[in-house]
């Protein structure tokens, strides 16, 4: 297999066309002939990741977060993504990430959350113009759930000591907006959707304060995108059954637990 196989595999699911303009998702380093038997996937990319990726024998790593990006202007020490690109080239392992584009795509990072939560009649919550598409999403509860039960099965799903969230006068929640990542600009949108509830990795701090009732939970942008890493994964393993597949043992986000 080369490079270009694992770009197909991911791309076929979550084109590029898809990303949002601020994005850079894509390959990153490396070239799409080079050839691969094996694969680390991860949510970010930092030199531990790429050196387990070359105890493990691997030639390419798979990311959520792009590496790269804003522009690099040298390839030195000065930071840690100028020594990962460095440290990637030198060992000859090409770095690829499927950010926003993986977050709006159907079945993407949004729709595996959803998954787990075991959300009903899902959808978008911000379709994307002319495509299947979109961001964040919108489901329901098979049934009611209380406030406080609903805040500690999140803390179970997503394995948290605490999270952040808002005074509410609702005793039970119904209808979900959920966003992986930093997903406060859709608290608009998950208010017009009638939803009881939105849950994303990052709030802003007066957002609490302007939330009209809708039950406003932040769970930390890391716990939110936790389970991307299993989505590449399981779409790796179904599209090139012949590829060798690892997760990365640590990322930087969780590195305190």
């Amino acid at each position: 297999m080369r490079v270009s196989d694992i770009m197909k595999a991911i791309e076929s699911v979550a084109p590029l066309r898809l990303q949002e303009e601020y994005d850079n998702s894509g390959l990153q380093v490396g070239l799409p002939e080079a050839e691969v038997r094996r694969v680390l996937v991860t949510l970010d990319i930092t030199e531990q990741v790429i050196g387990e990726a070359a105890d493990k024998d691997c030639q390419m790593v798979v990311s959520h977060h792009p590496l790269i990006f804003r522009p690099l202007r040298q390839i030195a020490d000065l930071t840690w993504q100028q020594r990962c690109v460095s440290l990637a080239i030198r060992k000859g392992i090409a770095l690829y990430s499927a950010h926003t584009n993986l977050d709006n795509a159907r079945g993407g990072v949004n729709f595996e959350i959803a998954e787990r939560l075991a959300l009903k009649d899902v959808d978008f919550l911000q379709k994307k113009p002319g495509e299947d598409a979109g961001s964040g999403i919108i489901g329901s509860f098979e049934s009611p759930v209380p406030v406080s039960e609903l805040l500690s099965r999140f803390k179970e799903i997503f394995g948290l000591d605490c999270l952040s969230y808002s005074r509410t006068d609702k005793e039970s929640i119904s209808r979900i907006a959920v966003c992986g990542g930093a997903g406060a600009f859709l608290i608009p949108q998950a208010k017009a959707a009638g939803a009881d509830c939105f849950l994303t990795g990052e709030i802003h701090y007066h957002d609490f304060f302007e939330n009209d009732g809708l039950l406003l939970c932040s769970i930390g942008h890391y716990e939110s995108e936790q389970f991307t890493q299993e989505l590449l994964i399981k779409l790796l393993v179904a599209a090139l059954p012949e590829l060798t597949v690892f997760k990365a043992a640590k990322n930087p986000a969780v590195l305190y637990k």
